[in-house]
């Protein structure tokens, strides 16, 4: 692929991933699923080494919410095969879901696994640093 698809097209996959999810687990999910354009970087994102955030789930007091950032999307995935992005795609949608649903069940899980994840990438950047 020598062009990464336009954001109305990762935004038609994203819908036609969704519709696949069962109604139930869009339960208080009122913001619903949204594309933002931007490209975000993890806080603690090293620039030689960058750690892009490919969705997020968002709860707070205007309700829950899962984002995608098709910015981020672009800059990791480009020229890769479209058959790839629509599977990165789908499984950032479900891990995000997955936060959705462990936070309904007062389940911590993922984010336990996600915080294990961000610790080996701490590691890998403080070896980095001291070589």
């Amino acid at each position: 692929m020598d062009e990464f698809p336009s954001y109305d097209t990762v935004r038609d996959w994203l819908d036609e991933i969704a519709e696949e999810i069962p109604e139930v687990f869009f339960k208080e999910l009122s913001g619903g699923v949204l594309l933002l354009p931007e490209e975000k970087y993890h806080a603690e994102s090293d620039k030689s080494h960058p750690l892009y955030i490919m969705g997020q789930y968002r709860r707070n007091a205007m309700g829950r919410t899962i984002v995608i950032y098709y910015g981020s999307f672009k800059q990791v995935y480009s020229r890769r095969p479209e058959k790839v992005i629509k599977e990165k795609l789908k499984d950032t949608l479900l891990h995000e879901f997955t936060h959705h649903l462990e936070s309904l069940a007062g389940e911590r899980g993922l984010e336990k696994k996600d915080s294990a994840k961000m610790e080996k990438y701490r590691i890998r950047r403080g070896q980095r640093k001291r070589s």
